[in-house]
């Protein structure tokens, strides 16, 4: 039976979405993609060697996380500014945007096997690119890090990406460990599962089933609270985690979990790769994406700011939704508009 739900499974997106997710399982946690020729190559920047982001303090910005409530954690952001400081000096120097990012998300950021160039591809990849071309006037000055769903935080904080673009939800817990720009996308957390399973949503159909999360994601925060506070039944079994979040969708495939909690934009694009699974029931938060960078990077943070203003301004945000997004959430969702930025 899980082998013949496993076949069924690789016909979606001609097999091969479902056969990158199983190469997940056996990846190495950080990839270092190549940069043009053209470009100078340095070495990552290692845990104890402090770039000019980390030698100043962040005490405000951990003092404004310690007073923030997780609905009004996408508003703690700092205003847009275009002045230059030690962390735009130092990527300037270097030549090139350092950047984590997912490389097995469908449509947000992945490798397209029919693109030959093997080049990333995806909402996220495209406002990376934008963000280099601000900041170095190139967009393919950028280099990509291929990064799992529980390396995002210790990548910022040791130095090894200026940034991570990789549906990374703003919330109070992680604005302690990283600063966040404003929001550049609504989403919310959503039940996966087959579609001949009974489960209805994230309520009380989840009694006795296994449910498969990632670890370090807001989908799993949820889902721990949820069985101890009675929202949830107390035999649904949580104890499922993985390094990176599609390598849920493998095990849902093999039968190993009965369903999927994640982000609903991912959980969409996932039913799209497969069409034997669907999403249940409803969102069951309102959550926002935002780009992460290290504390203290106050110069990035506002510039990054000052050009989610003109993404949105000038129509290059549309237009990424309506290429990668919109055959799978639609033209017309909540999520199909950017969201409204709201600066402490």
């Amino acid at each position: 039976m899980r082998a013949r739900r496993l076949r069924a499974g690789l016909k979606g997106w001609g097999g091969v979405g479902a056969m990158a997710a199983v190469c997940t399982l056996a990846l190495t946690l950080v990839l270092l993609l190549p940069l043009p020729r053209t470009q100078p190559h340095a070495a990552d920047t290692r845990p104890d060697d402090p770039t000019p982001s980390s030698r100043g303090t962040a005490h405000g910005t951990r003092a404004k996380a310690d007073n923030c409530k997780d609905s009004e954690a996408h508003n703690q952001s700092l205003s847009p500014s275009s002045a230059d400081g030690p962390t735009l000096s130092a990527i300037r120097s270097r030549g090139y945007l350092s950047v984590g990012v997912d490389q097995n998300s469908y449509r947000w950021g992945y490798r397209n096997p029919n693109n030959s160039t093997g080049e990333l591809e995806g909402f996220d990849i495209d406002l990376a690119h934008r963000i280099a071309k601000d900041i170095l006037g190139d967009e393919s000055k950028v280099q990509f890090k291929a990064i799992p769903t529980n390396e995002r935080i210790p990548a910022i904080r040791s130095g090894r990406v200026d940034m991570v673009v990789r549906t990374m939800t703003i919330s109070c817990d992680r604005l302690r460990q990283v600063a966040f720009s404003a929001p550049y996308f609504l989403t919310g957390q959503q039940v996966l599962a087959p579609k001949t399973s009974k489960i209805t949503g994230y309520d009380a159909s989840l009694a006795g089933r296994k449910v498969c999360s990632a670890t370090g994601s807001t989908a799993y925060d949820h889902l721990s609270a949820d069985t101890k506070n009675g929202r949830l039944p107390a035999s649904t079994d949580i104890t499922t985690t993985v390094p990176n979040q599609l390598d849920c969708l493998v095990r849902l495939q093999l039968g190993e979990v009965d369903a999927v909690v994640t982000d609903s934009a991912l959980a969409a694009s996932q039913a799209a790769q497969d069409p034997t699974v669907a999403l249940k029931g409803t969102s069951f938060t309102k959550e926002f994406y935002g780009v992460a960078m290290k504390l203290g990077a106050d110069d990035l943070v506002r510039r990054v700011n000052r050009i989610l203003e003109s993404y949105r301004g000038d129509g290059g945000w549309k237009a990424s939704y309506d290429t990668w997004l919109s055959a799978t959430l639609g033209r017309e969702s909540s999520s199909a508009v950017p969201p409204t930025a709201s600066y402490r």
